[in-house]
């Protein structure tokens, strides 16, 4: 299949070069079309992808017969916590009611050693943003031109209700130690690790 190009596919490197060695199971947020979902179960073996809109998950049913397609609200289905290795969403966090209740969600559902890997939309607000998106621009215009622009069809929030200082500040306090980008392409990125279990903290609390 040709490439499909946008400024979502290409970020999707973001999340997948963030996948921990030997993950076995991860959650896409808002699959959309599914193309995440797809690319993620290159690497991973036990993928679910998950999205409210029962349309577009019919699109993304055609992409990989072996990822689990879930109609449903990440915030509400009872999956377990600690159930994902990964939980990674690309422009999907502005579509969620509460940045800080989604960042929370996404920690909830997350593997100790695992990762949560987001790629957002968000608005400008500062000079820096202005200067980031101009760079974007750019780089659009070279790559789409080089590639073509794929549109999806997942349903789309303009113009996002939060800005990128807004975004950064809330996964900082939602994830401590998360790592934040501002991308072009009218992107940004959060990536957190959960610490993994220290094997002689477990050896002592087995002891006593």
């Amino acid at each position: 299949m040709a490439r499909r190009w946008n400024h979502n596919t290409h970020y999707h490197r973001v999340v997948l070069d963030a996948v921990p060695h030997g993950a076995r199971t991860a959650l896409d947020v808002g699959t959309g079309n599914g193309l995440l979902a797809a690319d993620l179960h290159r690497a991973v073996p036990d993928v679910v992808g998950i999205d409210l809109d029962e349309g577009v998950l019919a699109s993304a049913r055609g992409e990989d017969a072996a990822v689990r397609w879930v109609l449903g609200d990440v915030l509400t289905r009872p999956f377990a916590p600690g159930s994902f290795d990964v939980v990674a969403s690309v422009a999907t966090l502005h579509h969620l009611p509460d940045p800080a209740a989604a960042f929370r969600r996404f920690a909830e559902l997350t593997a100790p050693g695992g990762v949560v890997a987001v790629v957002g939309v968000a608005r400008a607000s500062r000079p820096v943003d202005a200067l980031v998106h101009l760079a974007g621009a750019v780089q659009h215009a070279v790559l789409a031109r080089r590639y073509g622009y794929w549109e999806h069809s997942a349903p789309t929030v303009w113009p996002p209700p939060h800005t990128y200082a807004e975004v950064r500040d809330t996964a900082r306090a939602a994830l401590p130690g998360c790592r934040w980008r501002r991308l072009p392409l009218w992107r940004y990125a959060v990536v957190w690790n959960r610490p993994a279990p220290r094997p002689g903290r477990l050896r002592s609390s087995h002891q006593r």
